[in-house]
């Protein structure tokens, strides 16, 4: 059996799958977001470890875990986990979505040197610009810092006592050379850190240490349970979709929204604020667009007119033609293509016939038309994309998916039932990680359902997208 541990901002999931890779038991427990400052977002690292105390405590009184060989990692990426000599955490964690690094941030990003060794913008979610306003802000605590780790990497601290992270998290630090696949001495240098802050670097589906006797003992697993390398949340998910061949993709449709491309080639464009990250298994990268606000657009308005998301979709029908309402999901920024962290969002084309059914339409067109900006962008870095799989929350929409097929014109496939997610995907690479795998072990899931594009529709939509993207210019200029 193989364990798989996923760290998500809402809370933390543990799937346990057997030999051939079917699920016998899950538990989670939730976790909590501080936000003390507008743009801050943090979480204290002890829940971390109650919840896996929570998680694990669960399946070991449902489940005999004494057959269980492997422990995966995955985690929510780009959060700044400062640590003091003896380990002991010095602040709360900030996570990805916070922002108040912007300015350190653009400062990184002006200087060429930092996408050229990294292949990414600077972005202010990610890691690297968030240590430095801590250098800036809170020196005292930089003074004191001896090691950082991302979030799931301080849990695999707590399970093994190694300070050990892989390559698919850590190229979201904009420290790490994503080519070489190794830290940049470069840009430590430039954080004011050294190569001895960073913990030891291993593939995914590599083994990163071993379960701390103490923890086997209390939760029933033998001694010498493999802890894998693991994978920051987006690559992980790929592993459990089997994305991890050239041409695979999915999307998933959550609180964000993510298009996510397998490569075998490190084919970086920043420009184009397409993300290329190291993949969890080796000698493969990926690309992926990413959309801030996705079901959060739609959860957002449905707050506003009183319902909830589940009861604006249900009744949609056949997918229509777009109306004249249009609506730009920007509501706290945006990544892919735009980097604008000031970006916001609107509805145009207003009128006395704009009802809560016309809105839901168009908010679920706007971040389908931001899922073709992602699309556009992938594809002007070269990357191909011959199938694509959707996930989240969102993917229970028939509407918004057929929708999103004729926006992007491509067939989109849905999962027969089941459990994909990063989780799962973790305890995959557990199992690669014992069995000195490779990313054979990690197969698509078989196709439920094939949603393919409205060709009577591609037109219109195609000529919105083009109005959609005016109408971000233009209400950028007004602003």
């Amino acid at each position: 059996m193989y364990l798989g541990l996923d760290l998500g901002t809402s809370g933390l999931k543990a799937v346990l799958i057997d030999e051939d890779q079917h699920v016998l038991g899950e538990a989670t427990a939730p976790l909590t977001v501080q936000r003390p400052q507008s743009g801050w977002s943090e979480q204290n690292p002890a829940d971390w470890l109650a919840a896996a105390e929570t998680v694990m405590t669960a399946l070991a009184a449902q489940h005999d875990l004494s057959a269980v060989r492997g422990i995966g990692l995955s985690g929510h990426m780009h959060g700044a986990t400062l640590l003091d000599a003896s380990d002991e955490v010095l602040r709360p964690c900030m996570l990805w979505n916070d922002t108040r690094s912007h300015a350190e941030a653009a400062a990184f990003d002006a200087d060429p040197q930092w996408r050229a060794i990294t292949g990414n913008i600077v972005f202010p979610g990610f890691t690297a610009p968030k240590v430095y306003w801590v250098r800036v802000h809170e020196p005292d605590t930089f003074a004191k810092t001896r090691k950082v780790l991302l979030p799931k990497d301080y849990l695999r601290l707590w399970l093994t006592g190694d300070a050990v992270s892989e390559m698919s998290d850590a190229a979201g630090t904009s420290w790490l050379e994503t080519g070489k696949r190794d830290w940049s001495d470069t840009l430590l240098a430039a954080s004011g850190l050294t190569r001895e802050h960073m913990p030891r670097l291993v593939e995914g589906s590599e083994p990163s240490g071993t379960l701390r006797a103490a923890l086997s003992a209390r939760w029933g697993l033998p001694e010498g349970v493999i802890v894998a390398g693991g994978a920051g949340d987006n690559a992980a998910a790929a592993v459990g979709m089997g994305v991890v061949k050239p041409g695979q993709a999915f999307v998933s449709l959550g609180t964000s929204g993510v298009l996510f491309a397998s490569s075998a080639a490190y084919q970086p464009d920043a420009p184009s604020a397409v993300h290329t990250f190291c993949h969890a298994v080796p000698d493969t990268w990926h690309q992926m667009g990413v959309i801030l606000a996705c079901t959060d657009a739609l959860n957002w308005y449905a707050a506003l007119v009183g319902s909830d998301a589940g009861s604006l979709t249900a009744d949609l029908g056949a997918l229509k033609a777009p109306g004249e309402t249009l609506f730009l999901p920007y509501l706290g920024g945006e990544r892919t293509p735009h980097n604008d962290a000031s970006a916001r969002g609107a509805f145009l084309g207003l009128s006395h016939a704009t009802d809560k059914t016309a809105g839901t339409r168009a908010v679920l067109e706007g971040v389908s038309f931001a899922f073709r900006d992602c699309y556009d962008a992938l594809r002007s870095t070269g990357t191909r994309i011959d199938s694509l799989v959707a996930v989240g929350g969102g993917s229970r929409s028939g509407y918004w998916l057929s929708l999103l097929a004729t926006v992007l014109d491509m067939p989109i496939d849905v999962p027969a039932a089941g459990d994909f997610g990063g989780a799962f995907g973790s305890a995959r690479l557990a199992q690669m990680a014992v069995l000195r795998a490779g990313a054979e072990r990690a197969t698509p899931p078989a196709t439920a359902r094939t949603i393919a594009p409205d060709p009577a529709l591609t037109d219109a939509f195609t000529t919105r997208h083009a109005q959609y993207r005016a109408a971000y210019s233009a209400l950028k200029e007004a602003l």
